[in-house]
């Protein structure tokens, strides 16, 4: 089944009005932090169920409460969580339960359900194979969770009802393989998964692209909330081969689902790209910046089909795939042999995964850092590589664009930004660990520009990848700003940075570009004059390539492996990296001879200690504002002009710190 567009759209436009879920249901982190009924906030008091006899949820309002609380009970949730209590299945989250509890109360359907469980209410539920026994040991523990998560539904349906188990849990299984397969994530405001939604036909068919022309976004709005009426803004249609199963789907959801007091995080469709009338529309199921076989390893396990889509089926590969898994072979005397790069990758793919584990799980930065840069530097360390009989040893170091590089960019901007962070508290009044602390601020800042930057190169090749590089762009602003405002700054700063007119965005307007204006106009709902994805791209990159020359040598002073990038915005040398003779794009080989001179060589630039550290900081705070600018125009695209990143932006520029206020809260 697919979806497609009914009429002509451009890109940046909502395809449909929020949609509300079928079925949700709180990941257990969140049951005591968020509204069972609506995901918001829990307030400062929080306020647990109404009903004395379940407290196993809680609300942020009586009217979520009195929303809620019926199809707590009447679904056999409450009933579920007192089985789980005593007894332990083999699965580990209970939302996914929850949420088939509830759809399973919701669509009417009998206990002993005689229709093929194929497609339930036109959602495909892929029972086959879930169910199927495997030798695959991830399969067999989904096959596990399956029947386990099944028999506890059912048990707990017997105890709602006080009769007794009958051994027959298929309906409870099949409608378990529905949710797996067709639940989303509910993430809001760019925060952590908050839990999980099902929703009907309208969302569910849009099929998967690596090179999508739609995203979503959700919105928590509470029962006290007016409802959205009419199905006007509905710009999509369904199709597909199996002209009765759209005929039932649609019948089934004005019998069964109409009238149902359903609360719940709505998702919003919205296009990416301009789309043609009749033309399919795509969403991406995961993440983007992998290569082809991450992918598509990802998509089998989570939904049993592989990618088609153009960018799968390219051939020659994409450039974005080449880059995203392309290594550099350490010297010209290399060894072309696919399975020693096999090998190599899966070494270098675990030892990234190591120092990340390091950073993440153990809670040691300092030697995320190290490990990190130094497999981007050097590769892998001499003491992991082997020789292999009559040929000199391999090793392969990462291009600066794998996505095993843009990982350590993201996790080194965050480790260096945790480090000093640690350091002020430990040393709050040493001159001495100030100046370390203010070396690793900008360190953090390099790196972050360093991702955007680089993330950008892909950008322009694919601007599916829009998503994304929005929030790249929108995390170096940040932290070039909170940079160029740190009162560490001020014990090295002879003269401070003038106090701005914070009381408009005109205030910051640049006379090279539009972005504050098309910002502006974004936030107030109005129409720029300057609009157009590639008109303010271009004026963004002409600004950024002319003020990041003026700050990154300030930015790098004495980090020796940021050095080795002359410019994070200018990509000349790596525009001639891989136009050299030397740079082979053959997707079989996947590697390219490198002297590591060419990687290794020294920054001609350095940090002066004479230059007017105050100007420097001026450039700071100009480039964080065109990043911040430029990742909010990018994101008022995927999201909307009045999304929660917008706000964001908004505040950061005029030197807030945080949000208040907000009666709505969507995703970005």
């Amino acid at each position: 089944m697919e979806m497609r567009m009914r009429e002509d759209t451009e890109m940046g436009l909502d395809l449909t009005h929020p949609l509300p879920p079928l079925a949700s249901s709180l990941h257990d982190s969140h049951l005591r932090s968020h509204c069972s009924a609506c995901f918001s906030p829990l307030p400062p008091t929080v306020l647990v169920n109404t009903n004395p006899s379940s407290s196993f949820l809680c609300y942020c309002s009586p009217p979520c409460s009195a929303s809620d609380s019926p199809l707590h009970f009447s679904s056999a949730e409450h009933h579920l969580f007192l089985l789980l209590r005593h007894s332990h299945p083999s699965t580990a989250h209970s939302s996914d339960l929850r949420a088939a509890l509830r759809l399973l109360h919701i669509l009417h359907l009998p206990p002993l359900h005689t229709q093929p469980l194929h497609r339930i209410c036109g959602l495909l539920t892929n029972l086959h194979h879930l169910i199927s026994p495997s030798h695959n040991s991830e399969s067999d523990e989904t096959l596990t969770r399956i029947r386990d998560g099944g028999k506890a539904m059912a048990v707990a349906r017997c105890m709602r009802d006080g009769t007794e188990f009958s051994g027959d849990s298929k309906l409870e299984e099949a409608l378990l393989c529905l949710v797996l397969t067709n639940a989303v994530e509910v993430q809001v405001n760019g925060g952590s998964a908050l839990g999980i939604a099902v929703y009907d036909w309208c969302f569910s068919w849009i099929n998967h692209s690596c090179s999508p022309n739609a995203c979503y976004r959700f919105l928590l709005r509470s029962p006290e909330t007016p409802q959205f009426s009419g199905e006007s803004r509905l710009q999509i249609i369904p199709g597909g081969n199996d002209e009765i199963e759209i005929q039932n789907a649609v019948r089934s959801k004005s019998e069964s689902i109409e009238g149902c007091n359903i609360h719940g995080p709505r998702i919003i469709v919205r296009s990416i790209k301009a789309i043609k009338k009749g033309e399919e529309v795509w969403v991406a199921y995961i993440d983007l910046l992998q290569p082809k076989e991450i992918r598509h390893a990802e998509l089998w396990v989570k939904y049993w089909f592989s990618c088609c889509c153009n960018r799968c089926n390219a051939s020659p590969p994409t450039y974005v795939d080449l880059v995203l898994q392309e290594t550099l072979a350490h010297s010209l005397n290399y060894i072309d042999d696919n399975m020693c790069r096999e090998e190599e990758i899966r070494k270098l793919t675990d030892y990234v995964d190591d120092a990340i584990a390091d950073y993440l799980s153990v809670g040691n930065p300092e030697a995320c850092c190290e490990k990190l840069e130094n497999v981007i530097a050097q590769g892998l360390p001499d003491e992991q590589l082997e020789p292999i009989e009559g040929k000199s040893q391999a090793n392969f170091k990462l291009h600066p664009l794998h996505h095993l590089s843009l990982a350590a960019y993201t996790t080194l901007a965050s480790a260096y930004r945790v480090r000093a962070s640690q350091l002020l508290d430990l040393h709050s009044e040493m001159d001495g660990d100030e100046l370390e602390a203010l070396s690793l601020i900008k360190t953090s800042a390099a790196y972050s520009l360093l991702l955007a930057g680089a993330t950008h190169r892909i950008f322009l090749s694919d601007s599916s990848l829009i998503a994304s590089i929005a929030n790249f762009w929108m995390n170096a602003g940040e932290s070039l700003l909170s940079l160029a405002r740190s009162s560490l700054l001020n014990s090295f700063v002879k003269g401070r940075l003038p106090v701005l007119n914070l009381s408009s965005l005109q205030s910051h307007k640049c006379n090279e570009c539009s972005l504050a204006d098309e910002f502006e106009a974004n936030f107030f709902g109005s129409q720029a004059h300057n609009g157009g994805l590639e008109n303010i791209s271009k004026q963004f990159l002409n600004c950024v390539s002319s003020i990041t020359p003026k700050v990154w040598s300030f930015l790098i002073q004495g980090h020796h492996l940021c050095k080795k990038f002359k410019d994070p915005i200018d990509s000349n040398w790596l525009q001639k990296m891989e136009t050299s003779k030397i740079w082979g794009f053959q997707a079989h080989s996947g590697c390219t001879a490198m002297d590591s001179s060419s990687w290794d060589e020294e920054s001609t630039g350095g940090y002066e200690a004479q230059r007017d550290t105050n100007q420097e900081r001026k450039n700071l705070f100009k480039l964080g504002i065109h990043c911040l600018l430029y990742g909010g125009f990018l994101s008022s695209i995927c999201y909307g002009p009045s999304s929660y990143l917008t706000r964001y932006i908004r505040n950061l520029v005029d030197g807030e710190e945080s949000l208040t206020g907000n009666s709505s809260h969507e995703m970005d």
